[in-house]
């Protein structure tokens, strides 16, 4: 018995391996839109499908960052100024696009642009960081994505959402965790939605890359400045030996962050060349290996082993 399981889990594999492998055609007469390409994945993705001669139009929020992408590419990749949070800059990005794709349509749309301001507690953090972090990592995805779908549909293209491995497993930085389940139910609708026109929806979930977000000088001065605007009576409950035990074990973390980035911009690609993409992309060892199967233990086993090595509040029962 146990033969035959090996053998149906060896042939699911290879089949797997063998309809994965097969890429669509003409992918140089086809358009990619990306957002968030200043810098991190975004950028990386931007200069790969640009070498590989698709026709990459990127979103940058910046023209400092606009400029450096296109003196890193060829003539084929185009930028546009782009902010998420801002209708009518979606809505010019979007008119820019349509008359670059003309009556082709647009081939992929990439939902690449996020932030990371909760470095903290739930209780330490400000409603503000809340209000603008869901209005880039969720709102922005959204408005983009409604924006841009009659060129995507037209096309017959591609939806890709980059959401977190903090969307399959919440247990810090609880606005960041709240926008990225956010994605995953949102590309779950479309990708249902979407299915009788031909558009394909894909999510990638990296797990710790060293990117902007997660810079560990910028991010320590977020926290201790989040640490810092903090109610008093709030730091009471916490103290401060917590905050600097916190302070410590969040730092470590984001010194083990992965530095290949083409983990996740290769999955990324995959999902707008192939002719038959993934639902979801788990892109890193440790989403792959350690949080995926995390998230299917039960979840007091689960909770044990996340927060066994967490430091006690000073008020703590």
């Amino acid at each position: 018995m146990w033969l035959y399981l090996a053998v149906l889990v060896v042939l699911y594999y290879l089949l797997r391996w063998y309809r994965e492998r097969q890429v669509v055609s003409h992918l140089r007469d086809k358009f990619v839109f990306i957002t968030g390409c200043d810098s991190g994945f975004g950028n990386q993705l931007a200069r790969q499908l640009d070498l590989r001669g698709l026709k990459v139009l990127a979103g940058c929020l910046t023209e400092q960052g606009a400029e450096q992408l296109r003196n890193q590419t060829s003539d084929r990749l185009q930028t546009v100024i782009l902010d998420v949070t801002k209708t009518e800059s979606i809505a010019a990005a979007t008119e820019w696009v349509k008359e670059r794709v003309g009556d082709r349509g647009l081939w992929g749309l990439v939902n690449n642009a996020g932030i990371f301001h909760s470095h903290g507690y739930a209780e330490w953090v400000k409603i503000e960081t809340y209000r603008d972090t869901l209005r880039v990592n969720l709102i922005g995805v959204i408005e983009v994505t409604l924006s841009m779908l009659p060129l995507v549909r037209r096309a017959q293209g591609r939806i890709v959402n980059v959401s977190s491995i903090l969307g399959r497993i919440a247990f810090f930085g609880a606005v960041y965790c709240c926008s990225k389940y956010g994605v995953e139910a949102f590309s779950d609708i479309l990708r249902r939605e979407l299915q009788h026109f031909g558009v394909k929806v894909s999510m990638v979930e990296p797990g710790y890359f060293r990117t902007a977000m997660t810079d560990v000088q910028k991010s320590s001065e977020i926290m201790k400045q989040i640490w810092k605007e903090t109610p008093a009576h709030i730091k009471e409950t916490y103290g401060e030996k917590f905050f600097d035990a916190y302070h410590d074990i969040m730092k470590q973390g984001l010194l083990g962050c992965s530095t290949n980035l083409n983990l996740v911009t290769d999955c990324m690609e995959h999902a707008l060349t192939s002719v038959h993409p993934r639902t979801r992309y788990s892109a890193g060892w440790d989403a792959q290996f350690f949080f995926v199967p995390l998230s299917y233990l039960p979840t007091s086993l689960a909770d044990y082993i996340l927060t066994r090595s967490w430091p006690k509040p000073a008020q703590a029962v």
